[in-house]
């Protein structure tokens, strides 16, 4: 997650919290998805009725055949019948589909709002463990994927389950052995169906690992394919995508075979060709052996072949179905996740200072990351805290803007447990600027007004200026209009300067920098770190930084190891004690020292 600080949002109760979890996923359409079910019954139960129709109809005018009078008002009766069948059937199913579309909207609508409020209130933490793709497939992917299942599965299901039940029960009405023999391909297709689908469950984790697997190493070698070719090394990196696109293929074959025959064999039981074949096998056998008339095998012949197309229609559809199932999943843990608590007792801080007490904490609720930390920061002083990697600092750091909250012990800000401060007081006491720069595409001015949606156009220049990225701004064809990601295009240091502008916008008492220069240039650095210097005046600043030079001056030096603060004082008071710090320190200098050319180092 990035800097952006979300200033004056209202916090959510505990009570909305819990509710909004157990909302219902469909509860904003239910009375949509109610229609589309009786729309769908009646639709797949008025499709049949024109068959049935043609069968009475033929007995009435086949009557005439035996010197019977044909009964007009009844042939007309049946054709109005069918009529009227055949205008609601297609008329059901338009309405079944609009509705079904505009429930879907509805839903999509519903969806992302709850999603936007349950990320409201998630941790920050939660964002700073996982990319913009993850919280993209919520929003837009899984929640598409429901599509399926509210604009055409309900449909397809009710349909292949109305229109046998009707045709076989009209069927065994008038003539039981050819219901019986309509059956026998659809009791087939349900004993091989489950043949077919053995080890589905397993096969498709299979088949979301190889496709995994062969979508990153395409991203891979089409981000990588200039460099790789820049080194003579294209045959080293087509490796691994030629690996995974044929683990992917023999993968895909490999569950073809298996599967071909029994899935060759579902397709011909289901194919009208053949169960017509079928079907007019068993009627020829019964007219001649005398057990049925003509008229009466010819129900059989009609609704038997619509019995098979449904089920098929819906086989069809698994695959979307399982998208939307797994999306629902995914959306279902999503909304199970706990939100930020809510403070029991809201308080405002009386100050500036900032006291870490006893803290520790797990990001898993079993490896503790942090040891009973103690520290100390008076307000307008800079206190460093450095450590090798994994020692624990940026999760000290994160503590302080709450984007985890201690298991152990507190984090207080003038006084008053953060934990207790309501998120827009909170957001307003403390800025923060991470080396995970992250802007939205949207104008220069929009993104530095993030922290103050009110500032002024010049409050906004300002700040630009303070953070030395004004001049670069100014040169863009429409300046702070200018986009970033359209006609703003602009380096790690620059984007680095803009977030920090939006910090000076802020203009918060208490501001935590982690590694903001840590990928600069020389020349960016150098512009930051002037930047920096503005952002800190009389402000109490908690500091993390690999590059030692940069905080020579702190009040404060944190050394970390393990979790736990080893060694604690000034730069020269670290130095003269000959600890890790003082080490820490020699290695740095020697290696700055090589890394100058030749020229400065004498």
């Amino acid at each position: 997650m990035a800097e952006t600080q979300t200033a004056g949002e209202p916090a959510m109760t505990g009570r909305a919290a819990t509710s909004g979890s157990r909302e219902g996923f469909f509860d904003a359409v239910r009375s949509s998805l109610a229609a589309i079910v009786v729309l769908s019954v009646m639709g797949a139960a008025s499709s049949v009725i024109p068959f049935i129709a043609i069968v009475e109809l033929s007995r009435v005018l086949l009557s005439a055949i035996d010197g019977a009078q044909v009964d007009a008002a009844r042939v007309w009766a049946i054709v109005l019948v069918a009529l009227i069948a055949m205008v609601v059937s297609f008329g059901t199913a338009f309405l079944s589909g609009v509705v079904g579309h505009f429930a879907d909207a509805e839903l999509q609508h519903s969806l992302r709002w709850r999603i936007i409020r349950h990320l409201q209130r998630l941790p920050l933490g939660w964002f700073d463990q996982r990319s913009s793709g993850s919280v993209r497939k919520l929003v837009e992917n899984d929640v598409v994927a429901l599509h399926q299942l509210v604009a055409h599965s309900i449909q397809d299901m009710l349909t292949a389950i109305t229109v046998p039940v009707i045709s076989l029960i009209y069927l065994f009405v008038v003539e039981w052995r050819m219901a019986l023999a309509a059956l026998v391909p659809l009791v087939l297709i349900v004993l091989l169906y489950p043949l077919m689908m053995r080890g589905v469950g397993e096969k498709y984790a299979q088949y979301d690992a190889a496709t995994h697997a062969l979508s990153g190493a395409t991203v891979e070698f089409v981000q990588g394919i200039a460099v790789v070719k820049r080194f003579g090394q294209v045959g080293r990196s087509h490796r691994r995508y030629r690996d995974a696109a044929g683990e992917y293929v023999r993968f895909v074959g490999e569950w073809t075979r298996e599967t071909a025959v029994v899935f060759t064999i579902v397709e011909l039981l289901a194919s009208p060709v053949v169960v017509l074949a079928w079907l007019l096998v068993a009627a020829v056998w019964l007219l001649a052996n005398g057990r049925a008339f003509p008229i009466d095998v010819l129900p059989g012949l009609l609704l038997g072949l619509g019995l098979t197309a449904p089920l098929m229609k819906l086989g069809a559809s698994g695959q979307f179905l399982r998208n939307a199932t797994k999306a629902q999943q995914s959306l279902a843990a999503f909304f199970a996740l706990p939100p930020v608590p809510a403070p029991t007792q809201p308080a405002t801080p009386a100050g500036h200072d900032l006291v870490v007490t006893d803290a520790s904490f797990s990001y898993d609720g079993e490896h503790r990351v942090l040891h009973e930390i103690a520290a100390s920061c008076a307000p307008g002083t800079v206190t460093a805290l450095v450590g090798a990697s994994g020692s624990g600092k940026s999760t000290l750091a994160k503590l302080v803007p709450r984007f985890y909250d201690v298991d152990a012990g507190a984090v207080d800000i003038g006084g008053a447990d953060v934990r207790q401060v309501p998120p827009g007081e909170l957001y307003r006491q403390v800025g923060f600027v991470f080396q995970d720069v992250q802007l939205l595409r949207a104008s220069l001015r929009d993104n530095i007004r993030l922290t103050r949606p009110g500032a002024s156009d010049q409050e906004v220049e300002a700040a630009a200026r303070a953070a030395q990225i004004h001049d670069r701004i100014v040169r863009f064809e429409r300046g702070y209009d200018a986009a970033v990601g359209e006609d703003a295009n602009l380096s790690g240091g620059e984007a680095q300067r803009v977030t920090i502008a939006r910090a000076l916008l802020g203009d918060a008492p208490i501001l935590v920098l982690d590694e903001a220069t840590a990928f600069a240039d020389p020349d960016s650095e150098a512009a930051i770190q002037q930047a920096l210097s503005t952002l800190a005046a009389d402000r109490t600043v908690l500091v993390i930084a690999h590059r030692l030079h940069t905080i020579v001056g702190a009040d404060q030096i944190l050394m970390l190891d393990g979790g736990r603060i080893i060694e604690r004082g000034t730069h020269g008071e670290l130095v003269a004690s000959e600890g890790r710090f003082a080490s820490l320190w020699g290695d740095y200098q020697a290696n700055h020292a090589r890394s100058l050319p030749e020229g400065a180092q004498r």
